[in-house]
């Protein structure tokens, strides 16, 4: 892997990063936002640490464990990667409370657009922070808090159905790469079926 000053990456903040898409898939990913690793290599989930494509592998979505820049070869197994936000940053910390409710909107328009059969979104807070302050959200409408946790929920966009699973950063201390790989295998079965 291509290491990085500390001013390339800086210089990445802001970047946008290319989704991997196309109409029809069977599990489209959304992470929260780019990091800064992800927007100077050009490759979702690139930093070395971060568990995603580990996991994925683990998971059985890929046969093999993919690097970030094989990422184009998901669209074979009918997988895509996107954000909830699109600008690159170091942190999510950095992201304000609109940043995810707009992002959550326009994910919302990219999904019924390309209609995947589930929307993959990895990370709960990064759900709820897209998706439960929205006006239309059947929680905040009926005067209940947000409680979505990892697994299917009952929201859809068109016909797609939704899946929070754990963030896969290294941050994240709470799900080891076993436990992780054992919630996305939970969605596959069911992308599956």
């Amino acid at each position: 892997m291509t290491r990085f000053t500390a001013q390339e990456l800086e210089a990445a903040r802001d970047r946008l990063v290319p989704d991997v898409v196309a109409d029809g898939l069977r599990v489209l990913f959304c992470g929260i936002n780019p990091g800064l690793m992800t927007a100077a290599t050009g490759h979702h989930f690139a930093r070395p640490g971060n568990r995603f494509w580990p996991v994925l592998h683990l998971s059985g979505f890929t046969p093999r464990l993919m690097k970030p820049s094989e990422q184009g070869e998901l669209l074979t197994y009918g997988l895509g990667i996107t954000n909830v936000v699109a600008r690159a940053t170091a942190r999510a910390d950095e992201l304000s409370a609109e940043e995810y409710r707009e992002g959550g909107r326009l994910l919302s328009l990219k999904v019924a657009r390309l209609r995947p059969r589930w929307l993959a979104v990895v990370g709960v807070t990064a759900y709820r922070a897209a998706f439960d302050d929205l006006p239309h959200s059947r929680l905040r409408s009926s005067g209940g808090t947000p409680m979505a946790q990892v697994g299917p929920q009952a929201r859809t966009i068109g016909n797609t159905r939704v899946w929070v699973l754990p963030n896969p950063s290294g941050l994240n201390a709470h799900w080891t790469a076993a436990t992780m790989a054992e919630e996305f295998a939970r969605l596959r079965a069911a992308a599956e079926a």
